[in-house]
């Protein structure tokens, strides 16, 4: 229920406005009120309000649509609201009717107190308010049970500056100059409903449910129909859902089942490309294993044919041996022979030096002087022999020292030789068990991971 309260100041739209909050549980929302705030805070918008007031002009648009707009949003307003003390004139009306239009919240009725003047001047200087609940009273209508005294919550009962007779005089031209042309202005919308407001507060309650309960039904009703299609909708959009959801089952079945085929295929290929790389492993082995026989045999044969080579040397170095001794001893036998010859020569000599001296004593002392002679020349001539023969021995001894020295190297470098293949050999085979376990560990992972 939306609707706006319209009549002249002190016409009772306030207290009445509160009884049907409390029956129909929509918010009030009062200019006034929200103004009075405004200028108890001191905002903005509530000192440029009080200055207008207290001169007894009413307040701009302006400052009011703002005011009313942010009370709108609030969510206690969202099911209906009854605006009380605005609009006052017809840009005021088109204005709350753009903004409400833009909310979805359109404008459904205007109720007009209508009170004559004499009955709005004793009720409006008669008039006090709560300064801590808003409740108001009126001294000759319905006053408080004590004296200035609130009853509901015991606050300081006051009288609104805008409440003397001058003031109140000035603010009834305002509304019949200016307010007054809003009547018609619903009238043309069929929407403006007049109830008398010259009785009391209960008579003129009782006049406003009598209008507002079959709108209250009718929006009842309506608000139940929407709840129907809302249902509707939700059921349609369960049943929706379901068919959805029926449909998804399905496909995900297919695509479980379309999986387990792809996966039963994978698993088939990928036992093929197992056997396939067992066929493949096992043929390496194979052809590793064959490698590493002939590389055994390559390197017995190598063995064999360096063991022969170093038999050979040996034996050409033991020949060589033999013959550098025969050289030797021959050396030897040809000295010794012209040692004998030398021996014999001066033996002979002697014997002939001794028959000279028995056949002639004259001639000894020549004889001994050539025998001596001669003996010196011999003796010279051994000793050249000597040197030569020991020089010879040198000579061939040194020989044989580099003839040894050339061998030993020999059979050095051949063993190194060997040895070096043999290191070749055993690294070669060792890389190639190294390669033969890495591909032995590469296949089990693989099965490992299968």
């Amino acid at each position: 229920m939306r609707i706006v309260l319209l009549g002249a100041p002190g016409s009772g739209k306030g207290t009445q406005a509160k009884k049907l909050v409390a029956k129909y549980g929509i918010p009030q929302i009062s200019t006034g009120d929200l103004l009075r705030v405004a200028v108890r805070d001191e905002t903005p918008l509530g000192i440029k309000a009080k200055e207008a007031m207290e001169a007894g002009e009413l307040v701009s648009d302006a400052i009011v649509l703002d005011i009313i707009e942010e009370r709108l949003k609030e969510p206690d307003a969202f099911y209906g609201f009854i605006l009380d003390g605005f609009p006052r004139n017809i840009p005021q009306a088109e204005a709350l009717d753009n903004m409400l239009n833009t909310i979805y919240q359109p404008l459904e009725k205007t109720i007009l107190i209508d009170v004559n003047l004499d009955n709005l001047m004793r009720r409006l200087a008669g008039r006090r308010t709560c300064a801590d609940c808003g409740q108001m009273y009126n001294i000759h209508t319905s006053p408080s049970r004590l004296t200035e005294v609130c009853d509901e919550c015991g606050g300081k009962l006051i009288q609104r500056a805008d409440d003397n007779k001058e003031t109140i005089g000035h603010r009834l031209k305002i509304y019949s100059s200016q307010t007054e042309p809003l009547i018609s202005y619903y009238k043309q919308q069929s929407k403006n409903i007049v109830i008398d407001g010259s009785g009391d507060v209960d008579t003129i309650f009782n006049a406003l449910t009598e209008v507002l309960d079959p709108l209250v039904k009718s929006q009842q009703q309506i608000e139940a129909k929407t709840e129907e299609k809302e249902v509707s909708k939700t059921e349609t959009t369960t049943k929706a859902k379901k068919k959805v959801s029926a449909k998804k089952k399905v496909a995900s079945k297919k695509k479980v089942s379309a999986k387990k085929k792809v996966a039963a295929k994978k698993k088939v290929s990928t036992k093929k490309k197992v056997a396939a790389k067992k066929k493949v492993s096992a043929k390496k082995k194979v052809a590793a294993k064959k490698k590493v026989s002939a590389k055994k045999k390559v390197a017995s044969k190598k063995k064999v044919s360096a063991k022969k080579k170093v038999a050979a040397k040996k034996k050409v170095s033991a020949k060589k041996k033999v013959a550098s001794k025969k050289k030797v001893s021959a050396k030897k036998k040809v000295a010794a022979k012209k040692k004998v010859s030398a021996k014999k020569k001066v033996a002979s000599k002697k014997k002939v030096s001794t028959k000279k001296k028995v056949a002639a004593k004259k001639k000894v002392s020549a004889k001994k002087k050539v025998a001596s002679k001669k003996k010196v020349s011999a003796k010279k001539k051994v000793a050249s022999k000597k040197k030569v023969s020991a020089k010879k021995k040198v000579a061939s001894k040194k020989k044989v020292s580099t003839k040894k020295k050339v061998a030993a190297k020999k059979k050095v470098s051949a063993k190194k030789k060997v040895v070096a293949k043999k290191k070749v050999s055993a690294k070669k085979k060792v890389v190639a068990k190294k390669k033969v376990s890495a591909k032995k560990k590469v296949v089990a992972k693989k099965k490992t991971k299968r």
